[in-house]
């Protein structure tokens, strides 16, 4: 379900892509700061294993995961001014991007089980 200040109308394939790209953005391992003060550019994501993504210290669940490797998704968020990507290989979450409130953060990650 939507956050009910949602400004930029994103869908909900939006947000939770967006909510997933906000936790790899904060893994020192998959992201650097930049290129522009302010920005956060993901280069490497992770592989699933099995029916969920690890990120950090949790987890995601597969099915939250299909906008991370959808162009139109990262294409929308472009025009949204909350990325900039290079599709596949990498995107950079705008200050605006890395800030936008979805509200799904604590529906989607989840602590590892293992």
């Amino acid at each position: 379900m939507p956050p009910r200040n949602n400004p930029l109308k994103l869908n909900s394939l939006q947000l939770r892509t967006l909510t997933i790209l906000q936790a790899l953005a904060a893994l020192p391992e998959l992201a650097t700061r930049g290129p522009a003060a302010g920005e956060v550019t993901i280069e490497r994501f992770p592989q699933a294993h099995g029916d969920h993504l690890h990120l950090g210290n949790g987890v995601v669940s597969g099915k939250d995961m299909n906008g991370l490797y959808n162009d139109k998704v990262w294409h929308a968020l472009e025009r949204k001014g909350l990325a900039r990507g290079d599709w596949p290989h990498r995107i950079t979450l705008t200050a605006v991007g890395l800030e936008y409130e979805t509200g799904l953060a604590d529906a989607l990650l989840h602590r590892s089980p293992h």
